[in-house]
This record gives C-alpha cells, sequence and structure tokens, in this order.
C-alpha cells in the first residue's frame, strides 16, 4: 500500500536534484557575463595572447644572447675583423661558430613566423625548429673541434640546445595550454549569455505594453437597463 507514495516520493527527491542545475541557470547575472564576454572579445583584438608575446620575446632573447656569444667569441681570439674573416668567408665545419649562429637566425625566423605572424596553434613548427638544432648539435660536437678551442666550444653549443629546449617547454606546456584554456572559457561565457537572455529577457520598453480599446462610455449602464427593461413585469 505504501508502495506508490514511495516511488512518488523518490520522483519528487530526483525532480529536487535536478533543481540546483536550474537555480544555478537563474542566478547567471547577464552583465557579468557580458563583461566577461567583452574582455575576451579584447584579448581577440588584441591579435596575440600575452602568453603568446612572452613565448615571441624569449625566441629574441635566444637570438641576441646566441649573437652577443659569438660576438664575444670573435674578440677573444683576435679581434672581430680577422676571425670574423676567418669564420664566415673561410668557414670551416670543424671549428668555426658561425653556423651555431645561422642556426638561432633559422629558430628565429621559424617561430616567429609560425607563432607571431600566422599565429599557429600547434607545435610541428617547433618540433621541426628543435629537431634541426638537436641534430646539427649532436653532429657538430662528435664531428668538429670544438673542444680544443677552449670555454666556447662548450658554451655556444650547450647554451643554444638548452634555449632551444626551453622554447619547446614553453610553447607546448604554457602557450597552447593557457589559450585553449582562455578559448573555452570564452565559449562558455557565450552558450551562458545566451540562456541568460532566454531566461531573463529585458524589461518590456513602453511600446511593448498595450491596452484594450477603451469602451464607449456608459455601454455598461445602458445593457444593464435594456436588461431590467425587458424582464416580465409580475
Amino acid at each position: 500500500m505504501n508502495r506508490v507514495p514511495a516511488d512518488a516520493e523518490n520522483a519528487h527527491s530526483s525532480s529536487v536534484e535536478s533543481c540546483p542545475s536550474l537555480r544555478d541557470v537563474h542566478s547567471i547575472n547577464p552583465t557579468h557575463l557580458m563583461a566577461r564576454i567583452e574582455s575576451y572579445e579584447g584579448r581577440e583584438k588584441k591579435g596575440i595572447s600575452d602568453v603568446r608575446r612572452t613565448f615571441c620575446l624569449f625566441v629574441t632573447f635566444d637570438l641576441l644572447f646566441i649573437t652577443l656569444l659569438w660576438i664575444i667569441e670573435l674578440n677573444v681570439k683576435g679581434g672581430i675583423e680577422t676571425t670574423l674573416e676567418k669564420e664566415v668567408l673561410h668557414y670551416d665545419y670543424s671549428s668555426s661558430y658561425f653556423d651555431i649562429f645561422l642556426l638561432a637566425v633559422f629558430r628565429f625566423k621559424v617561430l616567429i613566423l609560425a607563432y607571431a605572424m600566422c599565429r599557429l596553434r600547434h607545435w610541428w613548427a617547433i618540433a621541426f625548429t628543435t629537431a634541426v638544432t638537436s641534430a646539427f648539435l649532436l653532429a657538430k660536437v662528435i664531428i668538429s673541434q670544438l673542444f680544443s678551442q677552449g670555454a666556447f666550444g662548450y658554451v655556444l653549443p650547450i647554451i643554444s640546445f638548452i634555449l632551444a629546449w626551453i622554447e619547446t617547454w614553453f610553447l607546448d606546456f604554457k602557450v597552447l595550454p593557457q589559450e585553449a584554456e582562455e578559448e573555452n572559457r570564452f565559449l562558455i561565457a557565450q552558450d551562458a549569455s545566451e540562456r541568460a537572455a532566454l531566461l531573463h529577457p529585458g524589461v518590456l520598453s513602453d511600446g511593448q505594453f498595450y491596452s484594450p480599446p477603451e469602451s464607449v462610455a456608459g455601454s455598461d449602464e445602458d445593457s444593464e437597463e435594456k436588461q431590467d427593461s425587458e424582464k416580465p413585469i409580475v
């Protein structure tokens, strides 16, 4: 006998459990959502996110730092002009550092083109530059005679290798995940604003109110008198 009330109570409790989601939707503040959407749209209008700009600055630092070390190496060996002519015009793979500088220029051009100008959202470009850098540096260390030329034989290849892998880590673990998270937040906020617009329509304006046409004055009284006159006199 108590089975039907129990089922009804269970159904009521399940409906009550589903109510928080509806209450959450009703509790959405449309003004707050619109402000959040406008902030996301403002970021899109800037063209590049803050974390991507930081990545591009680090790529620029990579080029400048390798260039600075190469210039120092040219001075240490006996002057920029003579050493530059020896390493560039009379390039020798086993003893020249000019190719490490060109490797930094190669990374800079590819990464800036891919992630600053084209705003690429994939890791293939930096994977290509890191693979080329790693393979070239490993081959140069094994084949060349850099270690016999003093401290720069160790410093330039190691720093170039480390910077290339830091760029890869920063893009793969910071730039791309953060931009994907911001895009998901924007889509969620946009969807919530559309639902809020349906659940919380704006206040009706004066033009949306209307009243039925006014009845002729005294018409109700005339109809009552007419009904009284038509009643039979007892």
